[in-house]
Formats: C-alpha cells, sequence, structure tokens
C-alpha cells in the first residue's frame, strides 16, 4: 500500500499503526485530541481507571513492540509472577498458578510508552485532524475527510481536506461515527449486539509502601451466587504501578455503583478482600477519587453484512466493548492486530470488502463476549438475552469457579481461559470436567 489511515491514536489505534508500518509506505494516524506525556485525552476518559493487560495481551504487547515491558519495569511499572498475582472469589484466594504473569501499569503510562514507540517508526506520522467523513469511490473506501479539531460549525467550519488512502482503520472507539458516515453513502451499519449492565467504577490512587511485601496484582469479584449488593466482599481490584503507587479500583452496579467520595471509596475498600483492605489502612490517598459508568457491552458484527465497501477495517471499542470489569479491552486490541495483520499477509485488493479481517477478528471478540456476557448473566438485575443452553452453561461454570479455588491445576486451566489464551470451550474438555468433579468430591 501507498497509504494507510488510523483514525484515532490510542491503544488500538497505536497497534493498528504498528502493524501498518510494515505494510504500507506511510501510515497516517488522524487523532483530534493533544495527548501529552500522561496520554490523556477528553475522549477516553476511562484511561484514568485501573486497567488490566491479561497474559496474552501482555504477550502480544511483546510480539508487536519487543523489549517494551523492559523499558516499562525501568520506568516504574511492576511485573507481577506466580503467587504475586492473586484472585479472590467471595472473599477466597484461589489456588496459586506459578505461570501467572501481569503487568502492573497504567494505561497512561502504557499508552505513552507505545505512542513514543510507533513515534519512532519510519513509516508513521501523526496528524492532530477531527475526521468528518469518509472518502469513498466507487465500492471502496478511498480516505477520509477531515477538519481541524474542534471547529466551530456555528462559526464557520473549515473547508474539508481529503486524506486519500488505500486502506482506512476505524479506532475511534465507542463513540465511532462510521455508521452514521456508511449510511451517508448508502451503505449500511452493521448490527449490534447488546447487553445492558448498568455499571459503575471508581479508580484512587494511594502511596505504596512495604503494606502487601510481593504483592503485585490483587483482584477480587463475588462468586458464581452472589448478589451484587453483597457487603461480606466488594468487588474490586488493586494493581502495584508506576510512581509508587497502589491504583484500587472498586466496582458496582445500578443504583450500588460507587461514587467520587473519597470517604465513602474507603469504606468499600474495607469490605474489600484483605489486600485491598489492607491498603485502605495503611496507605494513603493521593489523588481524588474518578468514576466512570459503563452502560452497556456492545458489538458490531460486520461479518453479517450483506455489502461492506472495501478499504476499511474496524478495531477496538468501535468494534466490540465488554464489561471493563474483566479486563479483556486492551488484550482484544491486540488480537485483532494479529487479525489485521493475517489478512494483510495475504496480500488482499482494496477494493474486495475485509470480510477475512473481520472473520478473525470476530472470532476473538466472541470469545471475550461469550466469557463477560456468561458471568454478567449471573447478576440479578442483568435481563439477557440469554443463550441457549445458558443454564446448563452455568451450572458447569460454577462448579468449575468452585474446583478452581481449591486446586491449582483447575484454576490454571480457568485462568487461561480468563487471560484469552486459551478459547472458552477449553472449560469443557472432559479431562478438566472430571478432575473438576475429583476436586468437589474430595469436599
Amino acid at each position: 500500500m501507498q497509504r494507510a489511515v488510523v483514525m484515532g491514536g490510542s491503544y488500538a489505534g497505536l497497534f493498528a499503526a504498528r502493524v501498518l508500518s510494515e505494510h504500507a509506505e506511510e501510515v497516517v494516524v488522524v487523532e483530534p485530541d493533544a495527548i501529552g506525556e500522561d496520554g490523556l485525552g477528553r475522549r477516553t476518559p476511562q484511561r484514568r481507571q485501573l486497567h488490566a493487560l491479561l497474559s496474552m495481551g501482555h504477550r502480544r504487547l511483546e510480539r508487536w513492540f519487543p523489549g517494551l515491558t523492559d523499558e516499562l519495569v525501568k520506568g516504574g511499572a511492576r511485573l507481577g509472577e506466580g503467587e504475586d498475582v492473586r484472585f479472590y472469589v467471595d472473599g477466597r484466594l484461589k489456588a496459586p498458578v506459578a505461570e501467572s504473569r501481569m503487568l502492573g501499569a497504567t494505561r497512561p503510562f502504557l499508552e505513552s510508552r507505545l505512542r513514543s514507540r510507533v513515534e519512532r517508526l519510519d513509516a508513521v506520522r501523526f496528524v492532530r485532524a477531527e475526521v468528518t467523513d469518509l472518502l469513498l469511490r466507487g465500492e471502496r473506501v478511498a480516505g477520509v475527510v477531515t477538519t481541524a479539531p474542534g471547529a466551530d460549525p456555528a462559526e464557520g467550519r473549515p473547508a474539508g481536506e481529503e486524506l486519500t488512502a488505500d486502506l482506512v482503520v476505524d479506532a475511534t472507539g465507542r463513540n465511532s461515527r462510521l455508521g452514521e458516515w456508511l449510511t451517508r453513502h448508502g451503505w449500511d451499519e452493521a448490527p449490534v449486539d447488546r447487553m445492558r449492565i448498568d455499571l459503575g467504577y471508581a479508580t484512587a490512587s494511594f502511596q505504596r509502601g512495604g503494606e502487601l511485601g510481593s504483592t503485585v496484582i490483587a483482584h477480587s469479584s463475588p462468586g458464581p451466587a452472589s448478589d451484587y449488593r453483597a457487603e461480606v466482599t466488594e468487588p474490586g481490584a488493586l494493581a502495584a504501578v508506576e510512581g509508587e503507587r497502589w491504583s484500587v479500583v472498586l466496582a458496582g452496579y445500578a443504583d450500588y455503583r460507587p461514587g467520587p467520595d473519597p470517604d465513602e471509596f474507603l469504606r468499600r475498600m474495607r469490605r474489600c478482600v484483605e489486600p485491598i483492605r489492607t491498603v485502605a489502612e495503611e496507605a494513603t490517598m493521593i489523588e481524588d477519587v474518578v468514576t466512570y459508568r459503563f452502560v452497556e457491552s456492545r458489538r458490531r458484527v460486520h461479518s453479517r453484512l450483506r455489502r461492506f465497501p472495501g478499504g476499511l477495517v474496524v478495531v477496538g471499542d468501535a468494534l466490540a466493548s465488554v464489561n471493563p470489569v474483566y479486563g479483556q479491552g486492551l488484550t482484544l486490541a491486540a488480537l485483532e492486530a494479529d487479525a489485521l495483520a493475517a489478512y494483510l499477509r495475504t496480500a488482499p485488493g482494496s477494493h474486495a470488502p475485509a470480510l477475512g479481517y473481520f472473520r478473525l477478528a470476530e472470532a476473538a471478540v466472541d470469545a471475550a463476549w461469550q466469557l463477560s456476557t456468561a458471568a454478567d448473566l449471573a447478576q440479578p438485575h442483568v435481563t439477557g438475552p440469554y443463550p441457549r443452553g445458558y443454564r446448563a452453561q452455568k451450572w458447569v461454570a460454577d462448579r468449575l469457579t468452585e474446583a478452581s479455588v481449591r486446586d491449582s491445576a483447575v484454576n490454571a486451566a480457568y485462568m487461561r481461559v480468563v487471560n484469552m489464551e486459551d478459547p472458552p470451550k477449553a472449560l469443557t474438555e472432559p479431562r478438566l470436567l472430571a478432575r473438576a468433579a475429583r476436586v468437589l468430591l474430595r469436599g
């Protein structure tokens, strides 16, 4: 390709730009926000929340950006391995998994280092502008129309500037306007699957001392029979991050969402599992509590369309956005980059719709969707839609969850699926089910 355009310069867009740098003479990343050292942008307020990088996402990060983990750790990030990574269900510590590996870093820190790597690529350049429309020629997208960021139509919007491309990537997030632009030009918008979960979460930072020894990640979630209002163990997570800080996130559904009040935040922390309680009692909060609301999980399924223009792919939250409690977002973005690379290696023409890419990307999305929505449907306020065989699937999943608390081998298999290393169907392997049954029969 001569030129590829990536709409959006956050995590998914940066991964896409890295992939495209091996296939295009020029890659232009169009981003309306001025993103500073901390990586913050007004269009992605969730950046300030605690983000998890699952082990699969970590491996893909090293695949596309070799040595970045060492660079992050030298800058203050923490790498947790083995028993440094602790998972709880209803307050009970799950059986240890020796191969556990997770990176403790805030998203702004991670993203700013990622952006620095991408900026150093010879083929890539960044343009601060806002995409206002697609440029179509016949049956394909041939570029984008841009304008100065923040232009006010009431004051006379500057004339749009056309930026031609052989391939356009939409990485503009949950609020992508791609559907609007496609319908404007006579194309159908991709059908959308939705599940309303009405989640709220809040993140706060604490000065890190020697409160928890070598712990880097601790995550607690309600068990399979828990009510989301239960006060025995609040769902939450903490991570040791750069700047000698703890980053703590608390979550709640519907009218039990956490608010910005620091005293309320500390009270809820004291109802969490021991590592989070310890931080509440012994560490000092050093930043304001930041809240975010996530109303629904959503995925756009382009493979269901009968016709779609060539020269266009979609990545990141513009493609799918699932319950962030499960930490799948950053890993999905990396897996979609893998899908894009695999698709481009087939040397597709820019005139044909990228159905090969969407099939690959949607396989990863489907795995994340199955895991997150199955867990969401266990919440009493979530009303579906329920997949066929849901009750039987839930019964098996509950037994596996219980066995994973007691047995390291079951938990290792369980966590490989949670970390998106294995597909969900791995949890139905006869040997695993038989082992889980033996564990439960032992009592």
